[in-house]
């Protein structure tokens, strides 16, 4: 099987599963990963050996668009529009499942610290569009839906930073003896690079900017825009700083510089729905059944004290910014969808750690279908029972 082949498999199978799994009122990315599943190397071996061996170059690709489009969350008036309970609430449910997952691992399944870390870091990933699709089918309106959105929109910002400096002491842990010295190196080393990253990001923007006076057409808008990201991407990978942050920053700064940049990510609209097919496709084509017996009580103990952290993290943070008893009590159920963001980065760390890769990325795969099965299905119960729902779409 060629690559080309296996693309126009990849494009045409998934729109089409996409359309019938659809009619069941479950989300796209749940057709995508089931048909990556099953035209994948474990079942009817669709797709070329050499396209699932650069899943890594596509996903940094694909994540650098997602990245460069959250950083959109980051405007100062969308900060002032949120507001403290959304501040607090994002921050704790994403730290929540980062350290219950991560000592859940060590010391319930007593994995490696290094393993554990890493996905405690994917646990503290949301998947926006499930949510969003769940609140635009209710017609739901009011206090907790707004602040919910309002979390979703800068969840994944969070697990970026927070698996920015997870891989970097999960490297370091993995391959160095370990001491408060080189702990203390190994963090300087992850704000380093955050920083290093945020100034990529920043002077790409500026310079983003300052080159599209002469931009006159919307071809030339879309490939001025798909041109600064890669480049921002690149130089990212070249310079050893996190792909995921410096598109971040470069979206977020842009969207604090220019009061026009929202052409710049509408732009984008027009190609991103192949290119999410394809990473999603491709990150269920990366599931090894070889390994699924093995997931038992790691998928288990991955899904509950994920779900524990976001519940337990919203609470704690909706309780400290004063929030509403509705926002205490549900928000963290509406947060347990899982897709976009914790797969890129689960595929990051198969790349990372080849060795342990296909348990990660099996795990983050599997659990991702539960979570896209079911987490809409919390959402809708959230909502409801915060008295939001309004009638629903025919």
């Amino acid at each position: 099987m060629n690559a080309i082949l296996s693309f126009s498999f990849i494009l045409l199978v998934g729109l089409l599963s996409a359309k019938l799994i659809g009619r069941m009122k479950f989300p796209s990315v749940t057709a995508y990963l089931v048909i990556g599943i099953l035209i994948g190397p474990s079942i009817f071996n669709l797709i070329s050996p050499s396209l699932i061996n650069n899943s890594g170059f596509i996903s940094n690709i694909v994540l650098s668009f997602i990245a460069f489009s959250l950083g959109q969350s980051f405007s100062r008036e969308s900060f002032k529009r949120i507001g403290r309970p959304v501040l607090w609430t994002s921050i704790l449910e994403a730290c929540g499942s980062w350290l219950l997952t991560t000592l859940s691992f060590w010391l319930i399944l007593k994995q490696p610290f290094y393993l554990s870390l890493v996905f405690g870091a994917i646990a503290s990933a949301t998947a926006p569009a499930a949510t969003l699709m769940v609140v635009r089918e209710y017609r739901a309106k009011g206090i907790f839906t707004d602040t919910l959105l309002g979390v979703v929109a800068i969840d994944d910002a969070w697990c970026l930073i927070i698996f920015a400096i997870s891989l970097a002491i999960a490297r370091a842990v993995h391959f160095h003896m370990l001491s408060a010295l080189f702990l203390v190196k190994v963090v300087f080393l992850s704000l380093l690079e955050i920083f290093g990253a945020l100034i990529l990001g920043g002077g790409i923007a500026w310079a983003m900017k300052r080159f599209s006076r002469y931009i006159r057409t919307q071809a030339e808008l879309l490939t001025y825009t798909l041109g600064f990201i890669l480049l921002n991407a690149g130089l990212a990978i070249y310079l050893h700083l996190s792909v995921l942050l410096a598109s971040m920053f470069l979206g977020g700064v842009l969207v604090n510089i220019d009061r026009e940049s929202s052409k710049f990510f509408n732009s984008l609209n027009s190609i991103d729905s192949p290119l999410y097919l394809i990473f999603f496709v491709l990150a269920g084509a990366s599931l090894e059944i070889a390994v699924l017996p093995k997931l038992g009580m790691i998928g288990l103990v991955y899904i509950v004290f994920r779900s524990l952290g976001k519940i337990w993290g919203a609470s704690i943070g909706a309780k400290i910014a004063n929030a509403g008893h509705s926002v205490r009590k549900y928000l963290g159920l509406a947060l347990l969808p899982q897709a976009g963001v914790a797969l890129g980065t689960a595929l990051i760390a198969k790349a990372t750690f080849p060795e342990i890769g296909g348990i990660i990325i099996t795990t983050i795969v599997t659990t991702s279908i539960i979570y896209e099965l079911f987490g809409p299905l919390c959402t809708k119960f959230a909502l409801k029972k915060a008295g939001e729902i309004g009638a629903k779409q025919e």
